[in-house]
């Protein structure tokens, strides 16, 4: 007999089976004895009271062995199967390779920027020299802006597709149990690399292809139908689908689109900052104690405030991470945040953003590219205000908001370094004044939060897509091109790993459907 049931344990205890065989027993009026095993079906910290405790959604086996659960996928040999190109190995080409091989399908991956091993390279460059390869770096490369991002598997689109099932294909490749259960699952950005190269062995174990340097130039179109890609060394690719899974910051694939005449629209996004405190602050904020201790994991928070009729919130929250230059090419500076598996790092960093709305934007309501270039406005600014060599303009919290330069800058996670500057010169201002009037409340909201320790690293801008690539609601193609699939983040269609993830899955089942 199997019997769930939810039981409440102090920290440090989540994970013996003794106390937790003793609180089902004590939950159902059972012996201990009877209890074999007691598996954890979910788990979330509550901080709310005096005493921080987990809660635990678990099920209690009694009377019977209990079975471990084994992951192993098996996918099936599809070597000589029709072909559906993906354009993109970040976390919707991967899935949406994995799916195609599951329907009997060929998938040929496309990737403009290098295999995890050697994408450490770049990165290295870009941390150390501010040096971008605009095909290789922290956006660009296999497994896309997640790998070297985080890995936070957070995400309320339970009603897009089979979350679970997407975090038992990264358990099968990899990734800890953890995740199966956890309120806020996390891989982490050491552990990554391995899940995904793990990922491209399963993609040609199975018989696809996985190409790295390549890239894609232009769609080749015949008839209103999609029949192939042109890559960059001329070469010609053909298939009757092709999956375009490019991420947010394909800026010149957007380009490529529109010289096509290809439709694609402005869409809304939201600019910022990254904000960092040490992590001590925010333990002790939600944690309600001056010291977290061991067997408590580095706290999060989630904000938002409505200042002016728009909404300012925290986003992409890393507890114990770093802030990491994510910029795509020269001459912009872009932000963004990641934790390692054990969230061991001494700061805690949240982007800090505003919700741009299309009217706030000047120019022709037209104009694809007037969200886009307004991004890149703010990115060319921050780096004019930095110096150069991916330099960052940075202020102290409280300096910001009562408007005067701060005289040093707090020590903090971003390599490349951080330059003295007032954001007025970086930040829109009815952005910058927005952001000066949330910090205070976050304050009032989080004790300990408004303090001149955390430092504002500008400008937090890849939020999302500037571009919707529109599609069909029913067939996921274009509206234009049958057979082409707008997938994913640069589509406008996700927001984070999993949402995109299970986008990349929709869309492989959609080729199928078009191609059967």
């Amino acid at each position: 007999m199997i019997k769930e049931v939810e039981v409440v344990c102090p920290p440090g205890q989540q994970d013996d089976q003794d106390v937790l065989k003793a609180l089902v027993s004590a939950s159902i009026s059972i012996s201990p004895k009877r209890i074999t095993g007691v598996k954890v079906i979910k788990r979330s910290i509550d901080a709310r009271g005096r005493k921080v405790v987990y809660r635990m959604q678990v099920q209690a086996f009694i009377d019977e062995p209990i079975v471990p659960e084994i992951f192993n996928h098996h996918y099936k040999n599809v070597k000589d199967a029709e072909q559906v190109i993906i354009v993109g190995a970040g976390p919707a080409g991967l899935f949406a390779a994995l799916q195609c091989i599951d329907k009997g399908l060929k998938p040929i991956v496309l990737e403009r920027g290098k295999d995890v091993k050697q994408r450490r390279r770049d990165l290295a460059n870009i941390n150390k020299q501010g040096l971008v390869n605009p095909d290789s770096n922290y956006c660009f490369g296999e497994g896309g802006a997640g790998t070297y991002s985080d890995g936070k598997l957070y995400t309320r689109s339970t009603k897009r597709g089979d979350v679970n099932g997407v975090l038992r294909t990264f358990v099968a490749h990899g990734a800890t149990e953890d995740i199966l259960v956890d309120a806020r699952p996390h891989i982490g950005t050491n552990k990554l690399p391995q899940i995904i190269t793990a990922m491209r062995e399963s993609i040609l174990d199975a018989g696809g292809e996985v190409l790295f340097d390549t890239k894609v130039t232009s769609l080749v179109v015949q008839f209103g139908k999609i029949t192939g890609v042109q890559l960059a060394n001329g070469e010609k690719l053909l298939a009757d689908a092709v999956i375009l899974a490019t991420g947010h910051s394909a800026h010149d694939v957007f380009r490529m689109l529109h010289s096509q005449g290809i439709s694609i629209e402005a869409k809304p996004f939201a600019l910022g900052v990254r904000i960092e405190h040490p992590q001590e602050i925010i333990d002790r904020a939600q944690y309600h104690c001056e010291y977290r201790g061991p067997d408590l994991p580095p706290s999060y928070y989630n904000l938002v405030e409505q200042v002016d009729g728009r909404g300012v919130f925290s986003f992409c929250m890393c507890p114990g991470g770093i802030i990491a230059p994510c910029a795509t090419d020269v001459n912009e500076i872009v932000v963004n945040g990641w934790s390692p598996s054990k969230r061991n790092n001494p700061f805690a960093n949240s982007g800090t953003v505003v919700q741009i709305n299309m009217e706030d934007v000047p120019g022709d309501l037209n104009d694809p590219f007037r969200m886009l270039n307004f991004q890149q406005q703010a990115e060319h600014l921050a780096f004019k205000a930095g110096g150069g060599n991916l330099v960052a303009p940075a202020q102290r919290m409280v300096d910001f908001v009562e408007g005067r330069i701060s005289a040093d800058l707090p020590v903090n996670s971003y390599l490349p370094g951080c330059k003295s500057t007032d954001l007025i010169e970086v930040l829109p201002n009815w952005i910058h004044a927005r952001l000066r009037k949330a910090l205070p409340a976050f304050g009032r909201k989080m004790k300990g939060y408004y303090t001149n320790e955390a430092i504002l690293v500008g400008v937090e801008s890849r939020t999302s897509s500037p571009v919707k690539i529109p599609r069909d609601k029913e067939t996921l193609q274009h509206p234009q091109l049958a057979g082409l699939y707008p997938c994913g983040e640069g589509a406008g269609y996700a927001g984070g790993i999993i949402s995109a993830a299970i986008d990349g899955v929709n869309c492989a089942n959609a080729a199928a459907a078009f191609l059967s």
